[in-house]
């Protein structure tokens, strides 16, 4: 064997040896086997301190250099972290922005709505007064001529009074549906 061959095998020996990855060699040998034995172990020891030394080197290196890679991406994701938080404190507050517009919308639809069933009610208040102050005739040829939900909403905002002048001159289905209407409760 050569010389680099032979300390490379007594090195890699002596690290398993001290690592506990090899058995101890056992004492029985031949005699050739023992004194190559023994002359590679002289070998050995000398190299041996420079050997174990540097794969203790080697070893350390790649410790270092795993711990630097770790750093590495201890620190990207460290960063990637904050950068979540910070996406999520934005959403929070685009979700509550949103949650007071929606908020906002609610309130205006409510009052638009209120408005618009106010209007509505002065409307039919408006025909009420009308309808009272025309003859019967004259008053239940309109009634009769208006869409039936129209009619019947009509004839509940009118006065009773009115209504009994009204009804000989409406369509008596329309009368009668009322009558049940009223009777019903709705």
């Amino acid at each position: 064997m050569s010389r680099p061959v032979r300390l490379l095998t007594a090195a890699i020996v002596t690290t398993g040896l001290a690592m506990g990855l090899l058995p101890p060699v056992a004492g029985a040998e031949s005699g050739g086997a023992a004194r190559r034995g023994a002359a590679a172990g002289k070998e050995s020891a000398q190299e041996q301190p420079f050997n174990a030394s540097r794969a203790a080197r080697e070893e350390k290196a790649i410790q270092d250099a795993r711990r630097q890679q770790l750093a590495v991406k201890e620190s990207a994701l460290a960063a990637k972290e904050q950068e979540l938080k910070k996406l999520s404190a934005k959403l929070e507050a685009q979700v509550k922005a949103l949650e007071e517009s929606k908020k906002r919308v609610d309130e205006s639809m409510k009052v638009r709505s209120t408005a618009q069933k106010k209007q509505q009610d002065e409307k039919v208040q408006k025909m009420v007064k009308l309808f009272k102050t025309l003859r019967g005739e004259q008053a239940g040829q309109f009634i009769d001529s208006l869409h039936e939900d129209l009619a019947l909403t009509l004839l509940s905002r009118l006065d009773t009074k009115t209504v009994a002048k009204l009804a000989p001159f409406i369509n008596q289905p329309r009368v009668v549906k009322w009558i049940s209407e009223n009777l019903r409760g709705k």
